[in-house]
């Protein structure tokens, strides 16, 4: 389905080499801002303490937050759990201090604003928890990256495999540099996101590549580069409408879901702008320099010379 098309192909390759500038500038400066300032791990990673707190009225979350900053908790995570009427509260450990008398500060808290506030549920999540959840999601990272180079091995030959990875792997970091670099609390609905993006960023990259293959075998004679500005061309539409219907819904998770889905549908807004454009303005410029070529997507059989008897070799 189109709801338009573009009759004259859209030169992308020809600034190839300004996007992968922007691009490589980008990445280091997300590698430089995870090596200097580094991840700001939620409770989910660095253990503290959970509690569930019911109201007999719908509770007000922001007044909840606001009571919670009087004490020194301005990282505390506070959403609906539930019900309207059921407050989820993750708070970070605080040197010097137990989580039986973090739980007793806070309740007294609560209570002076909500006389209604009633305990429902007191955890404790110890570091080495949150040690395990820091290693059980890198290996998730890692294994989801693993399967997809596996994936892109398969489907492609090295040239475009090597540039939809390098594409992807870039998504991700930048995705980790913004939370870097502002700071955002990084959970595990956080990561998730970042999964999600892998997959989807990898999709992009190759509808445009099976798009190139199809064109090697139609435009015989026409060179790397204007093959691949017509595949990008052709695959513009479908990508409007793919990413803007999935932007659209994620916008509304940003702007309408509340603080339990902020950083997720965050983390997916970020991956999705340069999601298109990695896959568009990077993997394709980079498998070109790489010295793509018709054969690396058009197998080329090789006629066999059949010798008929009382002929010379």
């Amino acid at each position: 389905m189109e709801f338009f098309r573009i009759r004259k192909d859209i030169p992308f390759m020809s600034w190839g080499r300004y996007t992968t500038a922007i691009s490589l500038l980008t990445f280091l400066l997300a590698v430089f801002f995870l090596l200097t300032k580094g991840l700001n791990l939620s409770v989910d990673f660095t253990g503290g303490t959970v509690m569930e707190v019911h109201y007999d009225q719908p509770a007000d979350v922001q007044s909840i937050r606001g009571a919670l900053s009087t004490l020194g908790f301005n990282d505390a995570s506070v959403q609906n759990f539930g019900t309207s009427r059921d407050v989820l509260i993750r708070l970070p450990i605080k040197q010097g201090v137990s989580s039986a008398q973090l739980s007793d500060q806070v309740m007294q808290k609560l209570l002076q604003a909500d006389p209604t506030a009633k305990m429902q549920r007191e955890e404790f999540v110890g570091p080495q928890v949150g040690d395990e959840l820091v290693r059980d999601g890198s290996a998730a990272l890692l294994f989801v990256s693993i399967g997809i180079m596996l994936y892109l091995a398969i489907r492609f030959k090295w040239r475009p495999a090597v540039a939809t990875i390098v594409a992807n792997l870039h998504d991700v970091i930048i995705i980790l540099g913004f939370f870097a670099f502002f700071q955002w609390e990084f959970s595990l609905s956080v990561l998730a996101a970042v999964l999600a993006i892998l997959g989807y960023s990898v999709n992009e990259s190759v509808v445009v590549f099976d798009r190139v293959r199809e064109n090697f075998r139609k435009m015989r004679g026409a060179s790397v580069a204007v093959v691949i500005d017509n595949a990008i061309t052709r695959t513009m539409s479908r990508t409007i409408i793919t990413h803007g219907c999935t932007q659209l819904m994620v916008t509304s998770m940003l702007f309408f879901g509340g603080e339990a889905l902020h950083y997720f549908a965050l983390a997916l807004t970020i991956g999705i702008i340069f999601g298109i454009y990695s896959s568009v303005l990077v993997a394709s410029p980079i498998a070109m320099w790489l010295g793509m070529t018709r054969d690396d997507f058009v197998h080329v059989e090789k006629k066999q010379e059949v010798i008929r008897p009382g002929e010379e070799v």
